[in-house]
């Protein structure tokens, strides 16, 4: 009885070594493949025509000010201000009537003095895949700007990489660890996602639909 335990324990650890492995070699992938392509100096940033900030909630689940969303909007507004883009592609989701991520972000650049002609609205931007693969499929963008925080860029220009888009990112302020702890810890899950998502599975947009064209 003894004997057996022990060989299952060996083989549950073996198996949450491999796990973690696995983790581990997908996060040193998705970074390592993107280090040149991630920009906090405003100054050192390529110039483009489109930058496309990647969407999240208004609010936390509190009911708080979500810091995310403020930084990634301070930080799409000072690439336009700085002329470093033309125009602004805010994506995210709109799946329920009372929630409209993309709508929320436009109003946020508008408070901020961008013009409301200088932004367009993706409002089937459910993840970040989807995000990414519609700024090309949808709107007509091979080059981009994507903004968001750091650690969520990586991925982002991982998905863009493998979708044939040319791609840098601006990284927005970063939350503390405090309040960003277990969107950090989610997001090494959803960099092993992305990888099965793109290599394997060959995941493709929720929808698609026509082409809309942005006017810059």
């Amino acid at each position: 009885m003894f004997l057996k335990a022990k060989k299952w324990l060996t083989i549950g650890a073996l198996i949450v070594l491999l796990l973690l492995f696995f983790i581990w070699a997908c996060n040193y992938w998705v970074e390592k493949s993107t280090a040149n392509q991630v920009y906090s100096n405003i100054n050192k940033l390529p110039q483009n025509d489109v930058a496309l900030v990647l969407g999240t909630s208004k609010y936390t689940v509190n009911g708080y000010q979500n810091p995310y969303f403020y930084y990634r909007i301070e930080a799409a507004a000072k690439l336009y201000q700085a002329k470093k883009v033309k125009h602004i592609l805010v994506s995210g989701d709109n799946r329920l009537k009372n929630y409209n991520e993309p709508k929320e972000m436009q109003q946020a650049l508008e408070k901020r003095g961008i013009p409301k002609n200088a932004i367009t609205l993706d409002y089937a931007g459910f993840r970040t895949l989807d995000s990414v693969v519609r700024s090309k499929e949808v709107f007509g963008q091979k080059r981009i700007v994507i903004v968001s925080q750091k650690f969520h860029n990586h991925r982002a220009l991982f998905i863009a990489n493998h979708r044939n888009i040319k791609a840098v990112a601006y990284n927005a302020k970063d939350v503390s660890i405090r309040l960003g702890l277990k969107t950090m810890l989610r997001e090494y899950l959803a960099r092993c996602k992305a990888i099965l998502d793109i290599i394997i599975l060959n995941k493709q947009p929720k929808f698609l639909g026509k082409k809309i064209n942005i006017n810059i």
